[in-house]
């Protein structure tokens, strides 16, 4: 391990650099990070060599790759400390990246991302410990290191200062957002913060607990530890058995979440948290710590009074069975064992709640049940009272049992979105009026109800042999009725035949992210770059996945059963769409960017043929260009649009369910569809009982 203390891991001077530094968090918490204490040199993102991320502390500059960064940077300003943002199915190739390039210079890696493969997990541990650098993680946040002001990752969150005052207690946590809850309680105890550490809680942890705590022992600011433990994992067995073999020399405030839940099979919500095994349970870690302290758990109404034998167990510590029975706990540590209070004028920790609405019930409650709204501290007030001014815009949830925004029925009129069902029916048409009551809003124009009406014939059908069809054609072949024939056709639609359009849609909503594109359907002069950017970052993803040994994330809707064979692959209902668009004089430009992402993936050495686009895409990007300007605006959730994509084809292929229904019931035969035992191939042997 090349840390030998807490301050090795983190501390003034030290040199940060950020991966996928241009994505949505990593962009935040780089700027949080940069105003707090300055330490980030650079970053790096795929396609995003040039740009920079403005902070209000000063640009950080942005690579193409960790190898470019380091060729540009300055030795004296080469980063030591390096923070993971990656997706899963990126880190194992960054890591490598970085050990690959980084030798000599990298000393600890931070990998925030969650639920990495244990395979990824322990390769990653092997090429790290080759490199003498040091892993934490993954699920990690970072670390902070209060004393010296300084941290790498979302420790502390937006105002890492609020919580983190300096101190003498380090905070070593599974849980990242219990660092900060724990730091904030400590502060009503006079007590501030060392260094406030979350392990991370995947399944495989790279820097456990007793390594932590090793470093806690040496680090000479540290006087306290409080850890917040989850069930899952024996890290902190190992962890009791290194402490009671080299005679630890400090006390020990601990929490272990999840017991409730353990009784209830609930999961506390991290990959690492699963209970395998007695010794990983709540309970074991509970009855562990206990037996090493020596002393019963803390009992906020107890009178402890000084002993010999109070002290020697509290030098060691105590487990507390409530989170916020900590402050008093390591009060109790102080007063016995004689360490001094970080600050004085500490204030008890007390409920000030922001909102209170006891309605009659207030009424009923004693004086000092029935609390009134406290006072909203900054930055939340500002937030909140614009959260306030401004939710009459947003989706405003409530009981909707009696009640629709979609249809109205005043007793002589049935309404769709405000709109008379029977005025529809006169100037309306069918497709028109089901773009209302999908997106609340009728067609912009008869170019997007033609579109609409297009990707409704399309899904009708492809052929009797279709999985949806068969779903149809079975229910026939059984005797069924034509209702249970379309909800046969619509179970049999899923993510892979048919939902793909759900993917597809999540998919360009994530790749257009802060585009300025207001008219989908005007040519847009960046859409071809975006592909690119787009196959080269799919192409380093299935290079790493691939030298990883791990599954990747596949781009939804391209390829096709039927179409695929030749040099450059066309879905024709798909062409169709495309042909009407062009003869219209107009675009499509996520339609436009699937075919400029299909030629790029042949030409970067992705696939070996241009690849159809398929059906499935061509709905979502119709569907989504008739929502877009109701989600550019906050009228329509990124949900409904997903969504909207899947019900389309499955309005369509439901008609089709019950035309294959009635041809089949008119010209075949009972239980045709049934597969003789002459066909059947038996995979397991007879077997006796």
């Amino acid at each position: 391990m090349r840390a030998k203390s807490l301050k090795d891991l983190l501390k003034k001077g030290d040199r940060v650099a950020v991966s996928n530094i241009t994505g949505r968090e990593a962009r935040k918490v780089s700027s949080v990070s940069q105003c707090y204490c300055g330490n980030i040199t650079g970053g790096w993102a795929l396609g995003r060599g040039g740009q920079r991320v403005e902070t209000p502390a000063g640009d950080i500059p942005v690579f193409a790759t960790f190898e470019e960064l380091l060729r540009y940077t300055e030795p004296e300003k080469r980063p030591n400390k390096i923070l993971v943002y990656s997706p899963p199915e990126a880190v194992y190739g960054e890591v490598k990246e970085i050990a690959d390039h980084g030798g000599g210079i990298v000393e600890t890696i931070y990998i925030v991302t969650e639920h990495v493969s244990i395979e990824v997990t322990a390769k990653i541990h092997q090429i790290a410990h080759s490199m003498k650098m040091d892993v934490v993680g993954c699920n990690t946040l970072g670390i902070i290191n209060t004393r010296e002001r300084v941290r790498i990752g979302a420790v502390g969150g937006d105002n890492p200062q609020e919580s983190f005052k300096p101190g003498s207690v380090t905070v070593i946590s599974n849980s990242g957002n219990m660092v900060n809850t724990i730091s904030s309680y400590l502060l009503s105890s006079g007590m501030g913060t060392s260094f406030g550490i979350p392990t991370g809680k995947d399944r495989l942890i790279l820097f456990p607990m007793k390594d932590f705590l090793s470093l806690a022992s040496r680090d000479k600011g540290t006087k306290i530890i409080v850890l917040y433990v989850e069930p899952g994992g024996t890290y902190e067995h190992d962890a009791i058995e290194m402490m009671r073999q080299e005679g630890f020399g400090k006390p020990i405030v601990v929490y272990v979440a999840g017991e409730i839940a353990e009784r209830k099979g609930i999961s506390l919500g991290h990959a690492g948290s699963v209970v395998e095994g007695g010794k990983s349970s709540a309970r074991a870690k509970m009855e562990a710590f206990d037996d090493y302290f020596g002393i019963q758990p803390y009992k906020p109404h107890h009178h402890y009074r000084k002993s010999a034998e109070l002290s020697a167990s509290l030098k060691r510590g105590i487990r507390v069975t409530a989170l916020h029975h900590i402050p008093a706990a390591v009060s109790l540590l102080t007063d016995t064992i004689g360490i001094k209070r970080d600050f004085g004028g500490a204030k008890p920790l007390f409920l000030n709640p922001w909102f209170v609405n006891l309605g009659e019930l207030g009424t009923h409650l004693p004086q000092k049940l029935a609390l009134s709204a406290g006072t909203i501290p900054e930055p939340y007030k500002t937030s909140v009272t614009k959260k306030i001014r401004t939710a009459g815009s947003g989706t405003i949830r409530q009981p909707m049992r009696n009640c629709s925004h979609a249809s109205s029925n005043d007793g002589a009129t049935p309404r769709i979105y405000g709109y008379s069902l029977l005025e529809l029916m006169k100037r309306s048409s069918f497709v028109g009026s089901l773009v209302l009551y999908l997106t609340g809003e009728l067609p912009a124009s008869d170019f997007e109800e033609r579109l609409a009406e297009l990707t409704l014939t399309a899904s009708l059908t492809n052929g009797p042999g279709t999985i949806s069809a068969q779903g149809a054609k079975l229910s026939a072949s059984a005797g069924n009725s034509p209702n249970t024939a379309m909800i046969a056709t619509l179970a049999a639609i899923g993510t892979v035949h048919g939902g793909n359009g759900a993917k597809a849609v999540d998919f360009l909503l994530d790749r257009f992210e802060g585009t300025d594109i207001d008219d989908p359907y005007a040519k847009h002069p960046g859409i071809g770059e975006l592909a690119s950017k787009t196959a080269f970052e799919f192409k380093q993803k299935k290079l790493s996945a691939k030298e990883a040994g791990t599954e990747y994330d596949r781009i939804p809707c391209l390829g096709h059963p039927v179409f695929r064979t030749d040099p450059i692959n066309f879905d024709p209902r798909e062409q169709v769409i495309r042909d009407f668009i062009e003869e219209q004089g107009k675009t499509n430009v996520f339609l436009e960017f699937y075919h400029c992402l299909v030629k790029a993936l042949k030409e970067n050495g992705s696939t070996p043929h241009v690849l159809a686009v398929n059906l499935d895409a061509a709905v979502a990007c119709v569907w989504l260009g008739i929502c877009w300007k109701s989600l550019r605006s906050g009228k329509m959730t990124t949900e409904r649009a997903k969504d909207i994509a899947f019900v389309a084809f499955a309005i369509g292929r439901a008609a089709g369910g019950a035309a294959e229904f009635l041809d089949h019931q008119d010209f075949g035969t009972e239980m045709d569809m049934r597969i003789p035992v002459s066909e059947c191939r038996a995979l397991s042997g007879p077997r006796n009982l």
